[in-house]
């Protein structure tokens, strides 16, 4: 604490004390000399105290000593004041700031005037210097000795001892507990005015804030105003989700051309009926076969296509094709589940849809499913994409869809759903316009079949394979095991998301989109239904039909509808802010396990070709008859040397003997091989095993034919042979 350097060279004794000529006191040592300045006051008296002999009367006593504020702030037990008077009058005590204004202005709880010795600087504070003092006695100082009354904020300086205070005149009470000073002097702190309120005092509540510890936050996150939030999903959100979405098609990618094997034989029969249709065309070539009467898609379609890639590039050009198919197919599903939702939900489908076994098989497979569904997914496309155009605008899918149908027949099962997708998303503004593009568009798509199957050779194809299919023998229980193997977990996960979807229709994070109208909780539930139910329309054909064959192709058309539940559950799962990403990761890694495991068994279900075409090459002329398990994949490898009209396949033979008797089905295979009809006959045990085991018997029997050679490969049931026999 500062004290005035007037407070420093005067003290104030209680009672009357006789002093020497010399300045020493008689019964103590010598006291400091008063300092060089203006005249101070006259001594006092014997009996006398310096107010005393300045007021030139006594002062009235009352109960302790009078406290008044220093004109530096601080508060002193003195006197009472004394009248005012000129500032020529006036001690050096109170006008010791005035003359002094380069010292910092005393704390609250300030020590007792007297000498400065002892007295601690704050740390930081700039050292006062004192006034110059009138000369002294050369001689050791005498510590000062404490005035009457409390001793607040004094300190005593270190090393020295607690001096004994002065008896106090009688009217004083006992000494007050000495006060803590304050540890936090306030040098920039505004005098106060002698004659005003005690506010220079600083309380102790003020005094220990400065010592105390802020426990709390060091900051806290103000509420994001809703002007920060914007519904529009921005050009960076726009391309980072385009990024990902290049990423899910490049894992698609990846996944499909690793599969590897030689032509299956719907893939080859494709091809080779492409080139026969081309030849037919171009140069009058009758056709092998009645295509119409069994292709479950039109065979002026996609095998012209095919066998057009196929002269330029193979069939690995025809596989990149129907990759291309599948590519596409992921992006507008993307699309339309974007327009639908948005980008977390259509990034979400797109991954389910790209990793599983439909998915990656169809998209390095030869055949017109892969098309198919990229016709489907454009015309779905284009429903969702006109929602807000003139209905009329709907019309530009039906030819689309038709297309699809024409591909692939089995397509014009999902058509009602495109119909009804067409009036759940129409503009709710009013009825009529929802229910307006669902007629239009159901009308156009009808129009458009019913011209197809009066002006084309389809229809005979459509009912052998489609409506007047022939039923199998497989159970429904096993079909059922098969459809949950194959999209169980993607179908599992599309009833979640259009649970969730049912129960919250809102869609963003944003507060902003609360106030907004969305669709209501019955369009929500249908349009749950008929996105998530499309996916059950191909398990149940195949369970009413009792057969497994093309079960996991026809899969992925009802997959692709429910692929935005999809996205949905697995954005819901993962949570708003990516709160439990790990759930949503899990989820797809299994799916993708799943994808990978699933094609690579899909591409070793049927043996590998090519050492048995080697061998084949060596024995086929254009003149002979052959016998084949799966007769479409020698019939296109050795087309250059054979046509398919010298083949006969296992899966059936029309046979008539040399009495124009017909022998079909095993009785057939028994009396062709007995008359040595065939002059090769290769089996491999895979494709039809129990009309091989006949053929083979009936072999075994006739003296026709040798044992050329066993040729040996792997497949999914282990390793396989190729028995070749010729005749002799």
């Amino acid at each position: 604490m500062t004290s005035s350097p007037a407070h420093r060279t005067r003290r104030r004794v209680p009672g009357p004390r006789p002093e020497a000529a010399d300045g020493r006191r008689a019964d103590g040592p010598s006291v400091e000399a008063p300092p060089a300045g203006p005249p101070a006051a006259e001594p006092p008296s014997a009996g006398q105290s310096p107010a005393e002999a300045a007021h030139g009367e006594p002062l009235p006593v009352e109960d302790g000593p009078v406290r008044i504020p220093d004109t530096g702030g601080s508060w002193f037990e003195s006197p009472r004041p004394q009248p005012a008077r000129s500032h020529e009058a006036r001690p050096r005590e109170a006008r010791s700031h005035e003359a002094l204004p380069h010292e910092a202005p005393l704390d609250g709880d300030a020590e007792q005037p007297g000498p400065r010795r002892g007295r601690r600087r704050a740390p930081g504070a700039e050292q006062e210097q004192p006034v110059p003092a009138a000369p002294a006695e050369e001689g050791p100082a005498e510590p000062a000795q404490a005035l009457p009354g409390p001793r607040r904020g004094r300190r005593r300086a270190p090393g020295v001892e607690q001096e004994q205070p002065v008896p106090a005149a009688p009217a004083t009470d006992e000494p007050a507990e000495p006060a803590e000073p304050d540890p936090d002097p306030d040098p920039a702190r505004e005098p106060e005015s002698e004659a005003g309120p005690r506010r220079g005092r600083r309380r102790a509540a003020e005094a220990d804030t400065a010592d105390e510890v802020d426990e709390g936050p060091g900051y806290t996150l103000p509420p994001v105003p809703e002007a920060s939030w914007t519904l529009d999903s921005g050009r960076r959100r726009s391309w980072v989700s385009r990024a990902l979405l290049i990423a899910i098609l490049a894992i698609q990618t990846a996944m499909s051309v690793r599969l590897s094997n030689t032509a299956f034989q719907d893939e080859a029969l494709y091809m080779y009926a492409g080139h026969a249709q081309l030849s037919h065309w171009m140069y009058g070539t009758p056709m092998p076969k009645d295509y119409n009467s069994y292709f479950s898609g039109s065979p002026t379609l996609y095998p012209i296509l095919a066998a057009v890639v196929e002269n330029h590039f193979g069939m690995l050009g025809v596989r990149l094709f129907s990759l291309l198919s599948m590519l596409g197919s992921t992006a507008l599903l993307y699309g339309f589940s974007r327009r639908l939702f948005n980008e977390r939900v259509a990034l979400g489908a797109a991954a389910m849809f790209a990793v599983t076994q439909s998915t990656v098989v169809l998209g390095f497979f030869a055949t017109y499913d892969a098309p198919a569904v990229l016709l489907l997914a454009l015309a779905i496309w284009i429903v969702v994409r006109s929602d807000r155009a003139p209905a009329a605008v709907v019309l530009a899918a039906a030819p689309v869809a038709v297309l699809a149908v024409g591909l692939k027949y089995a397509s014009a099962l999902y058509l009602p759903s495109l119909v009804l997708l067409a009036v759940l998303t129409g503009r709710r503004e009013g009825a009529r316009q929802p229910l307006l593009r669902g007629v239009l568009l159901a009308a156009g798509s009808g129009g458009l079949l019913w011209l197809g199957m009066t002006f084309t050779d389809v229809l005979k194809g459509v009912q052998a394979t489609t409506t007047q299919r022939e039923h199998g023998t497989e159970p429904w229980t096993e079909l059922a095991r098969q459809c949950v193997e194959f999209s169980g977990l993607m179908f599992v996960t599309a009833v979640g998301g259009a649970i969730a979807y049912a129960l919250r229709g809102r869609m963003n994070e944003s507060p902003l989109v609360r106030t907004m109208t969305g669709p209501g909780r019955r369009r929500r539930v249908l349009l749950g239904l008929l996105l998530t139910g499309t996916a059950l329309l191909a398990p149940a054909y195949q369970m009413h039909l009792n057969t497994s064959v093309a079960l996991y192709k026809h899969l992925g058309f009802g997959l692709l509808f429910a692929a935005p539940m999809a996205g949905i559950g697995l954005a819901r799962l993962v949570g708003p802010h990516f709160r439990h990403p790990q759930l949503g990761i899990l989820l797809w890694v299994v799916a993708l396990a799943l994808g990978l495991t699933q094609s690579t068994w899909r591409f070793d279900t049927w043996p590998d070709s090519t050492r048995m075409t080697e061998v084949l090459r060596q024995h086929v002329t254009s003149t002979g008859r052959y016998l084949a398990s799966a007769d479409n994949v020698p019939v296109y490898y050795t087309r250059d040397l054979t046509l398919q009209s010298q083949w006969t396949s296992t899966y059936g033979i029309g046979y008539v003997d040399k009495a124009d008797k017909l022998h079909t089905g095993d009785d057939g295979y028994r009396t062709a091989i007995a008359d040595g009809w065939f002059d090769l006959v290769v089996l491999d045990g895979v494709a039809t095993p129990g009309t091989d085991r006949v053929v083979a018997e009936a072999i075994a029997q006739s003296p026709h034919y040798r044992l050329l050679g066993r040729i040996p490969f792997t497949h999914v049931g282990g390793t396989g042979y190729y028995r070749i026999w010729v005749k002799q």
